[in-house]
Order: structure tokens, then C-alpha cells, then sequence
């Protein structure tokens, strides 16, 4: 199916990671020129832009002023820049109650989830609204829609952007033009990140227990939804929305 991106500019924050990479991998097999943002992984995030003829990029968009130079950037180099993927995020790896997350973690995590996603919005908008269109998509969780034990941070971050913001910022940009706002929520995927964790038959039949579908999602399924939504031609009345990648999962167990 042509999804009509072969002349799109697409941004993909957090390109360097195992669900980022597929997203960039995907946009560069329809056409479009990528651009690989990072902010500690350089040596990978240069690999892939390397390897799909895309454009690699440093910012930490927990600071405002250097998610607007990043867009500003994009914008010099390519002239436009028509759809941008929120992906970078931050899921903190030791599991603890609320009662046993101190401040400093729940605002790393907060800032490094919400915020993000709060800056790279607002300045790839800007961008949009100058413009009069654009394709905004936002990487969600599951953790954000059913809750995650051990993870209220991860999944309150999550959830504020896949609820409040996200339904905000549809009916904000109504009155630019053609802009578009919509988020993908994964479930369990195995990434390379995962895997090197350690992922047993014990986790994935906990994980997919209350999935239709008893396997989990690959970093692919995931980047071919996301490309999916971007594209005006197949998703070009779709606005709002979360798509959920999780296999039919109705919850989790605790």
C-alpha cells in the first residue's frame, strides 16, 4: 500500500532505542528522510542514520530551549519538517511501590517522560502551525491505560500524555489546518533491551495472560502502526486517538 511518505521529513525522538529504531527503519523503507534524534546514544543513533541515509541529531529534550533548536535545526537543513515521532522516553528499571519512589525518582521519571514528549510537542507545533500541517504521534504505554505495579511514575507519565494532553492538543491545533495528533501505546515488546534482561517463558506467559493473542509484540509491529498513523493518505481522518499494540490485552496481573 503507498502510504505517501516517500518526500516526508520525519523526526524520531529517541531514535537510537530498540522501538526507535524500528520507527526509523520503517520511515526510511517508504521514502522518507529521518532524522535520528539521540541524546546519549550517539555511536548507535549514527549507525542508523548512516545505514538509511538519514541525519543524526543530539538534544535532551528535558530542556525546552533545546528541543526548539532541534526542530529550528531540522527545519534549516531540510526546509520542512512533516512529521514528528515522539518516542524518547525513560522507564525506570527497579520496580518499588509508590511508598518506596523518593522525589528525585518520580521527578526523573516525570520529566523525562512527560516533559519530553510536553517540549518536543510544542516545538515541532510551533513548526506546524507556521506550516498549516503536520503528523504528531506520540509513544505511549500500556502501563499508562491499564496501570503497572512497581511503575506508578512510568505509568502516570504515560497516562497524562496519552489522555489530557493528547486530547488537548488535537482540538488545539483544529485551528491551524490539516494537523493531526494521535499516540501509539505498546504493550510488551521484546527489544534488545529486554532480551539482554532476560525474558522466560514464566515472564511472557504473565505478560500475555490477558492477551487474545498469546505472543508479544516486536519492535516492528510497533514502527509499522506508528508509520500507519503518520500517513495522511492511509490515517488522514484519524485525530486523537490511541492505538493500542498489546495483542487484545484487557489488563494485568498483580
Amino acid at each position: 500500500m503507498d502510504t505517501g511518505l516517500n518526500d516526508s521529513v520525519v523526526l524520531v525522538t529517541g531514535g537510537a532505542g530498540g522501538i526507535g529504531e524500528a520507527i526509523c527503519r520503517a520511515f526510511a523503507s517508504e521514502g522518507s528522510k529521518v532524522i535520528v534524534h539521540y541524546n546519549e546514544s550517539s555511536e548507535n543513533a549514527e549507525k542508523i542514520a548512516s545505514e538509511i541515509n538519514g541525519f543524526s541529531i543530539q538534544a535532551d529534550l528535558r530542556e525546552s530551549q533545546q528541543a526548539t533548536s532541534l526542530v529550528n535545526t531540522i527545519v534549516k537543513k531540510y526546509g520542512k519538517l512533516d512529521i514528528c515521532i515522539a518516542n524518547a522516553g525513560y522507564y525506570p528499571p527497579e520496580p518499588l511501590p509508590l511508598w518506596e519512589i523518593d522525589s528525585d525518582r518520580w521527578n526523573q521519571t516525570v520529566s523525562s517522560n512527560l516533559n519530553v514528549a510536553v517540549n518536543t510537542a510544542r516545538s515541532f507545533l510551533q513548526e506546524a502551525s507556521r506550516k498549516g500541517s503536520g503528523s504528531l504521534v506520540f509513544i505511549g504505554s500500556t502501563a499508562g491505560i491499564y496501570g503497572e505495579s512497581g511503575h506508578s511514575d512510568y505509568a502516570a507519565a504515560k497516562g497524562a500524555i496519552t489522555s489530557g494532553l493528547l486530547m488537548s492538543l488535537k482540538n488545539d491545533v483544529s485551528r491551524i489546518g490539516n494537523v493531526r495528533v494521535n499516540a501509539v501505546a505498546p504493550g510488551w515488546t521484546i527489544t534488545p533491551k529486554k532480551i539482554k534482561q532476560g525474558v522466560d517463558e514464566k515472564l511472557i506467559k504473565k505478560a500475555t495472560a490477558t492477551m487474545s493473542l498469546k505472543k508479544l509484540a516486536t519492535p516492528e509491529d510497533i514502527a509499522n502502526t506508528v508509520v500507519s498513523i503518520s500517513s495522511d493518505l492511509i490515517s488522514g481522518h484519524i485525530t486523537g486517538q490511541v492505538i493500542e499494540v498489546a495483542g487484545g490485552m484487557e489488563g494485568r496481573l498483580v
